[in-house]
Protein backbone atom coordinates (compact mmCIF):
# COMPACT_ATOMS: atom_id res chain seq x y z
CA UNK A 1 0.00 0.00 0.00
CA UNK A 2 2.96 2.48 0.90
CA UNK A 3 4.85 1.73 -2.62
CA UNK A 4 1.55 2.19 -4.38
CA UNK A 5 1.24 5.67 -2.52
CA UNK A 6 4.27 6.70 -3.50
CA UNK A 7 3.99 5.94 -7.40
CA UNK A 8 0.87 7.31 -7.48
CA UNK A 9 2.26 10.76 -5.82
CA UNK A 10 5.26 10.33 -7.93
CA UNK A 11 3.51 10.32 -10.77
CA UNK A 12 0.97 12.75 -10.09
CA UNK A 13 4.34 14.99 -9.23
CA UNK A 14 6.16 14.63 -12.91
CA UNK A 15 2.89 15.16 -14.39
CA UNK A 16 3.00 18.67 -12.29
CA UNK A 17 6.43 19.52 -13.10
CA UNK A 18 6.26 18.98 -16.50
CA UNK A 19 3.21 20.72 -16.91
CA UNK A 20 4.95 23.90 -14.80
CA UNK A 21 8.04 23.28 -16.97
CA UNK A 22 5.64 24.03 -20.54
CA UNK A 23 3.80 26.55 -19.32
CA UNK A 24 6.55 28.86 -17.71
CA UNK A 25 8.02 28.31 -21.29
CA UNK A 26 5.34 29.29 -23.15
CA UNK A 27 4.25 32.07 -20.84
CA UNK A 28 7.96 33.41 -21.52
CA UNK A 29 7.74 33.20 -25.21
CA UNK A 30 4.20 35.37 -25.32
CA UNK A 31 5.79 38.37 -22.82
CA UNK A 32 8.60 38.09 -25.17
CA UNK A 33 6.98 38.37 -28.13
CA UNK A 34 3.96 40.80 -27.34
CA UNK A 35 4.32 42.51 -24.09
CA UNK A 36 7.99 43.38 -24.54
CA UNK A 37 8.43 43.38 -28.42
CA UNK A 38 5.33 45.64 -28.69
CA UNK A 39 5.63 48.54 -31.63
CA UNK A 40 4.95 51.29 -28.94
CA UNK A 41 8.08 50.37 -26.44
CA UNK A 42 10.16 50.91 -30.41
CA UNK A 43 10.85 54.24 -31.97
CA UNK A 44 8.56 54.45 -35.24
CA UNK A 45 6.08 51.63 -33.61
CA UNK A 46 8.98 48.86 -35.24
CA UNK A 47 10.29 46.43 -32.67
CA UNK A 48 13.06 45.89 -35.09
CA UNK A 49 13.95 49.25 -34.67
CA UNK A 50 15.72 51.29 -31.34
CA UNK A 51 14.18 51.07 -28.22
CA UNK A 52 12.37 54.28 -27.05
CA UNK A 53 14.81 56.17 -24.36
CA UNK A 54 14.73 54.36 -20.75
CA UNK A 55 12.18 51.81 -21.65
CA UNK A 56 13.81 48.35 -19.84
CA UNK A 57 11.22 45.89 -22.05
CA UNK A 58 12.05 47.21 -25.19
CA UNK A 59 15.98 46.46 -23.95
CA UNK A 60 15.09 43.28 -22.79
CA UNK A 61 13.57 42.24 -26.22
CA UNK A 62 16.35 43.02 -27.46
CA UNK A 63 18.38 39.87 -26.00
CA UNK A 64 17.33 37.73 -28.35
CA UNK A 65 15.75 34.50 -28.50
CA UNK A 66 17.19 33.30 -25.62
CA UNK A 67 14.95 36.01 -23.02
CA UNK A 68 11.84 34.07 -23.27
CA UNK A 69 13.61 30.95 -22.44
CA UNK A 70 15.09 33.30 -19.56
CA UNK A 71 11.80 34.30 -18.52
CA UNK A 72 10.66 30.68 -18.11
CA UNK A 73 13.43 29.74 -16.17
CA UNK A 74 13.09 32.20 -13.64
CA UNK A 75 9.51 31.26 -13.77
CA UNK A 76 9.77 28.19 -12.81
CA UNK A 77 12.18 28.93 -9.70
CA UNK A 78 9.11 31.15 -8.58
CA UNK A 79 6.23 28.61 -9.40
CA UNK A 80 8.26 25.72 -7.81
CA UNK A 81 9.76 27.79 -4.56
CA UNK A 82 5.92 28.64 -4.22
CA UNK A 83 4.81 25.30 -4.11
CA UNK A 84 7.88 23.70 -2.40
CA UNK A 85 6.84 26.41 0.47
CA UNK A 86 3.61 25.28 0.58
CA UNK A 87 4.13 21.84 0.63
CA UNK A 88 7.18 21.85 3.71
CA UNK A 89 4.76 24.62 5.82
CA UNK A 90 1.78 21.64 5.67
CA UNK A 91 4.52 19.10 6.65
CA UNK A 92 5.17 21.02 9.78
CA UNK A 93 1.54 21.45 10.99
CA UNK A 94 -0.59 23.95 11.69
CA UNK A 95 0.52 25.01 14.82
CA UNK A 96 3.95 26.22 16.26
CA UNK A 97 6.63 22.97 15.39
CA UNK A 98 9.30 24.08 18.43
CA UNK A 99 6.08 24.36 20.29
CA UNK A 100 4.12 21.05 19.53
CA UNK A 101 7.67 19.77 19.79
CA UNK A 102 8.23 20.89 23.05
CA UNK A 103 4.24 19.66 24.27
CA UNK A 104 5.19 16.19 22.77
CA UNK A 105 8.69 15.12 24.57
CA UNK A 106 7.36 16.69 27.52
CA UNK A 107 4.26 14.40 27.89
CA UNK A 108 6.43 11.54 26.51
CA UNK A 109 8.78 11.88 29.57
CA UNK A 110 5.73 12.40 32.09
CA UNK A 111 4.61 9.03 30.54
CA UNK A 112 1.42 10.53 29.28
CA UNK A 113 1.46 8.59 25.73
CA UNK A 114 -2.30 9.17 25.01
CA UNK A 115 -1.49 13.38 25.79
CA UNK A 116 1.39 12.84 22.78
CA UNK A 117 -0.86 11.11 20.35
CA UNK A 118 -3.67 13.89 21.03
CA UNK A 119 -1.45 16.60 20.33
CA UNK A 120 -0.04 14.59 17.09
CA UNK A 121 -3.48 14.49 15.98
CA UNK A 122 -3.84 18.27 16.78
CA UNK A 123 -1.22 19.10 14.77
CA UNK A 124 -1.19 17.04 11.36
CA UNK A 125 1.42 16.81 8.91
CA UNK A 126 4.36 14.80 7.82
CA UNK A 127 6.40 15.39 11.25
CA UNK A 128 3.06 14.60 13.73
CA UNK A 129 2.68 11.75 11.49
CA UNK A 130 5.91 10.05 11.99
CA UNK A 131 6.20 10.79 16.12
CA UNK A 132 2.64 9.39 16.09
CA UNK A 133 3.33 6.16 14.11
CA UNK A 134 6.75 5.63 16.75
CA UNK A 135 4.44 6.33 19.79
CA UNK A 136 1.88 3.98 18.39
CA UNK A 137 4.40 1.55 18.22
CA UNK A 138 5.78 2.63 21.84
CA UNK A 139 2.27 1.70 23.66
CA UNK A 140 3.17 -1.84 21.68
CA UNK A 141 6.37 -2.69 22.56
CA UNK A 142 5.24 -2.02 25.83
CA UNK A 143 2.23 -4.57 25.91
CA UNK A 144 4.64 -7.15 24.65
CA UNK A 145 7.38 -6.41 27.33
CA UNK A 146 10.34 -6.15 24.97
CA UNK A 147 13.51 -5.52 26.29
CA UNK A 148 15.32 -2.07 25.99
CA UNK A 149 17.36 -3.72 22.70
CA UNK A 150 14.27 -4.90 20.76
CA UNK A 151 12.21 -2.31 21.73
CA UNK A 152 14.67 0.49 20.43
CA UNK A 153 15.22 -0.97 17.10
CA UNK A 154 11.47 -1.75 16.49
CA UNK A 155 11.16 1.88 17.57
CA UNK A 156 13.75 3.17 15.08
CA UNK A 157 12.56 0.90 12.20
CA UNK A 158 9.08 2.60 12.50
CA UNK A 159 10.36 6.06 12.63
CA UNK A 160 12.42 5.29 9.33
CA UNK A 161 9.27 3.40 7.60
CA UNK A 162 7.05 6.25 8.70
CA UNK A 163 9.93 9.05 7.75
CA UNK A 164 10.45 7.46 4.50
CA UNK A 165 6.44 7.37 3.54
CA UNK A 166 6.40 10.97 4.47
CA UNK A 167 9.26 12.74 4.06
CA UNK A 168 10.22 12.21 0.05
CA UNK A 169 7.46 14.80 -1.46
CA UNK A 170 8.98 17.53 0.55
CA UNK A 171 12.60 16.86 -1.70
CA UNK A 172 10.24 16.46 -4.91
CA UNK A 173 11.07 19.00 -7.54
CA UNK A 174 14.25 20.41 -4.95
CA UNK A 175 16.26 18.65 -8.22
CA UNK A 176 14.49 21.41 -10.79
CA UNK A 177 15.53 24.26 -8.50
CA UNK A 178 18.98 23.21 -7.77
CA UNK A 179 19.08 22.01 -11.82
CA UNK A 180 17.78 25.49 -12.65
CA UNK A 181 20.89 26.83 -10.34
CA UNK A 182 23.38 26.43 -13.31
CA UNK A 183 20.99 26.57 -16.37
CA UNK A 184 20.39 30.06 -15.44
CA UNK A 185 23.64 30.90 -15.56
CA UNK A 186 24.46 28.91 -18.37
CA UNK A 187 21.68 29.97 -20.28
CA UNK A 188 22.24 33.49 -19.73
CA UNK A 189 26.27 33.09 -20.78
CA UNK A 190 24.63 31.65 -23.87
CA UNK A 191 22.42 34.42 -24.45
CA UNK A 192 25.55 36.80 -24.43
CA UNK A 193 27.69 34.62 -26.46
CA UNK A 194 25.27 34.82 -29.38
CA UNK A 195 24.83 38.57 -28.59
CA UNK A 196 28.26 39.37 -28.78
CA UNK A 197 28.65 37.32 -32.12
CA UNK A 198 26.00 39.04 -33.72
CA UNK A 199 27.08 42.47 -32.68
CA UNK A 200 30.76 42.00 -34.22
CA UNK A 201 29.18 40.68 -37.11
CA UNK A 202 26.81 43.68 -38.10
CA UNK A 203 30.40 45.40 -37.66
CA UNK A 204 32.02 43.29 -40.02
CA UNK A 205 29.72 43.49 -42.63
CA UNK A 206 29.39 47.03 -42.31
CA UNK A 207 33.00 47.41 -43.15
CA UNK A 208 33.63 51.19 -41.04
CA UNK A 209 33.34 50.80 -36.99
CA UNK A 210 30.64 52.05 -35.20
CA UNK A 211 31.22 52.58 -31.63
CA UNK A 212 27.98 53.30 -31.16
CA UNK A 213 26.58 49.98 -32.24
CA UNK A 214 28.94 48.04 -30.61
CA UNK A 215 27.84 49.97 -27.24
CA UNK A 216 24.33 49.11 -28.06
CA UNK A 217 25.15 45.23 -28.96
CA UNK A 218 27.09 44.63 -25.89
CA UNK A 219 24.77 46.62 -23.47
CA UNK A 220 21.81 43.83 -25.66
CA UNK A 221 24.16 41.20 -24.89
CA UNK A 222 24.84 41.59 -21.47
CA UNK A 223 21.02 41.71 -20.35
CA UNK A 224 20.73 37.93 -20.75
CA UNK A 225 23.75 37.83 -18.12
CA UNK A 226 22.01 39.88 -16.18
CA UNK A 227 18.78 37.52 -16.04
CA UNK A 228 20.69 34.63 -15.89
CA UNK A 229 22.31 35.68 -13.08
CA UNK A 230 19.32 36.74 -11.29
CA UNK A 231 17.66 33.40 -11.87
CA UNK A 232 20.68 31.49 -10.23
CA UNK A 233 20.45 33.79 -7.80
CA UNK A 234 17.17 32.85 -6.78
CA UNK A 235 17.25 29.78 -7.55
CA UNK A 236 20.14 28.76 -4.81
CA UNK A 237 18.62 30.71 -2.10
CA UNK A 238 15.49 29.12 -2.24
CA UNK A 239 16.79 25.48 -2.70
CA UNK A 240 19.25 26.03 0.43
CA UNK A 241 16.32 27.38 2.40
CA UNK A 242 13.97 24.18 1.33
CA UNK A 243 16.67 22.15 2.25
CA UNK A 244 17.42 23.99 5.79
CA UNK A 245 13.88 23.25 6.23
CA UNK A 246 13.63 19.95 5.46
CA UNK A 247 16.61 19.60 7.69
CA UNK A 248 14.87 20.41 10.90
CA UNK A 249 11.86 18.40 10.36
CA UNK A 250 13.72 15.68 9.64
CA UNK A 251 15.82 16.60 12.97
CA UNK A 252 12.82 16.88 14.86
CA UNK A 253 11.35 13.60 14.18
CA UNK A 254 15.01 12.02 14.87
CA UNK A 255 14.70 13.75 18.34
CA UNK A 256 11.54 12.26 19.29
CA UNK A 257 12.33 8.95 18.22
CA UNK A 258 14.87 9.37 20.67
CA UNK A 259 13.02 10.40 23.51
CA UNK A 260 11.20 7.50 23.23
CA UNK A 261 13.35 5.14 23.01
CA UNK A 262 15.01 6.25 26.20
CA UNK A 263 11.42 7.16 27.92
CA UNK A 264 10.94 3.32 27.46
CA UNK A 265 14.64 2.44 28.97
CA UNK A 266 13.72 4.20 31.79
CA UNK A 267 10.17 1.80 31.79
CA UNK A 268 11.96 -0.90 31.67
CA UNK A 269 14.94 0.12 34.34
CA UNK A 270 12.43 1.15 36.93
CA UNK A 271 10.64 -2.63 36.47
CA UNK A 272 14.43 -4.48 37.17
CA UNK A 273 14.55 -2.11 40.56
Amino acid sequence: MANVKKESGSKGGNMFSGIVIVACILIGIVVWKFVMGSGSNFENGDNTGHPLPGNYLAMVYKGGTIVPVLMGLLLMVVVFSIERFSVISKAAGKGNLDAFMNNVQGSIKQGNIEDAISACDKQQGSVANAVKAALVKYQEVKKEGFNSEEASETIHKEIEEATALEMPMLEQNLTILSTLVALGTLAGLLGTVTGMIKAFGALASAGTPDQAALANGISEALINTATGISTSALAIITYNFFTSKIDTLTYSIDEAGSTIVNTYRKFRGSLKS
